[in-house]
């Protein structure tokens, strides 16, 4: 049997920890990046470099004009579709996803858009990444250098990036031993949901977006259902949920080698555990947002 390395943060009870899993070592936090963007974006707004009603155009020229602004792509509701148009590699989907590749979409978005702007929530890591380049475009940096001037530094974090050093990261269990190959996903595709972080990091990040208010209002990049703000995310080996009720219980799971469902389910449990008030409704309905 194959083993599911699982760590458990919550406000309940102390750093849980069980096949080997660790507090300290580098994992693929795959969608909870996009918080990570959705934050940059807000931050940014607030300090006028960029205003969310942009459209894309303003910062990428290459893209026609079609009504999709940063705050629609953040919201998911640009009408671009989930994926990148064309086959993906079952093994390594976004390997190939570079930034000419997303280059060579852009004068595309109006013929890529299923829908006009702000009519219909399709989630889209496609929108993610155009996003991304629109940011990096308008803070004239790098995308990790951009969220570490707008979201980790003002929390204080330093265990987020998009490649960590040899040795840090926690190995994926395969068959015999053999540790398996992580997705590909520093490319264009990194906004949406190309970063590591170690677990600790990504408790800290639920903490102080979402309990503490560090950065003011959470970023249009959370779902929400009733008082509970959470995002999902998974990679082929790696799975994650984390989520806070606006009256304080907060949790942040990651496993490998995990169906994602089941850890969206997992991190549901540990919430309703440490909740004294009735649970609201709806509940999450544990789709995972963030694969590919």
């Amino acid at each position: 049997m194959r083993l599911k390395p699982t760590c458990v943060f919550s406000d309940a009870a102390p750093p849980a920890l069980s096949d080997g899993h660790a507090v300290d070592r580098f994992v693929q936090i795959a969608s909870l990046t996009k918080v990570v963007t959705g934050t940059a974006l807000t931050r940014m707004a607030a300090s006028e470099v960029l205003a969310l009603d942009d459209p894309v155009e303003r910062w990428l020229p290459a893209a026609p004009t079609t009504g999709i602004t940063l705050l629609h792509l953040a919201r998911h509701t640009s009408g671009l579709p989930r994926l990148p148009p064309g086959r993906l590699s079952r093994r390594d989907p976004y390997a190939a996803f570079d930034r000419p590749e997303l280059d060579c979409l852009l004068p595309r978005l109006d013929t890529l858009a299923t829908r006009p702007p702000g009519r219909q929530e399709e989630y889209s890591n496609l929108g993610y990444a155009v996003l991304g380049a629109a940011l990096t475009a308008a803070s004239g940096t790098t995308y990790e250098e951009l969220v570490t001037e707008y979201v980790l530094r003002p929390l204080d974090i330093t265990e987020v990036t998009a490649n960590p050093e040899p040795g840090r990261s926690l190995p994926i269990p395969g068959l015999l031993g053999r540790p398996r190959k992580p997705w590909t996903m520093d490319g264009a595709i990194l906004p949406a949901g190309g970063l590591w972080a170690t677990p600790r990091a990504a408790a800290d990040l639920v903490v102080r977006i979402l309990v503490e208010r560090r950065l003011g209002d959470p970023a249009p990049s959370w779902q929400t259902s009733g008082p509970l703000r959470w995002h999902n995310g998974a990679t082929r080996h790696a799975s994650l949920f984390a989520g806070a009720m606006d009256d304080g219980p907060w949790v942040l799971i990651h496993r490998l080698n995990a169906a994602p469902e089941d850890t969206d389910r997992a991190g549901i449990e540990t919430l309703k555990a440490s909740r004294t008030a009735p649970w609201p409704t709806p509940l999450v309905d544990g789709e995972e947002a963030g694969q590919a």
